[in-house]
């Protein structure tokens, strides 16, 4: 078996397979949830830090742009633009 990742043993990482394969479909939901709620709150984190000028919109918009895209966040700009009217 090939690993998927060169920094964890062979041995190690068939456990961790096989743990995952014995989740049921709203447990394996729930983790990426939760590993997805983590890296956005650390993005959030390490954004805020190296912009601490950065109002909550324009963090936001931030965020977006460096997730998403900065088509995406000048699109989302123009509609919070429209609503605030």
């Amino acid at each position: 078996m090939i690993t998927q990742s060169p920094d964890t043993h062979p041995e190690a990482e068939k456990v961790q397979i096989s743990l995952l394969q014995k989740l049921t479909p709203a447990q394996k939901i729930s983790r990426v949830r939760s590993l997805s709620q983590s890296t956005i709150l650390l993005s959030r984190r390490a954004i805020t830090r190296a912009n601490p000028d950065l109002d909550e919109k324009e963090l936001n918009l931030t965020i977006v742009t460096y997730h998403y895209g900065e088509k995406l966040a000048n699109s989302l700009r123009e509609f919070m633009d429209s609503r605030a009217l």
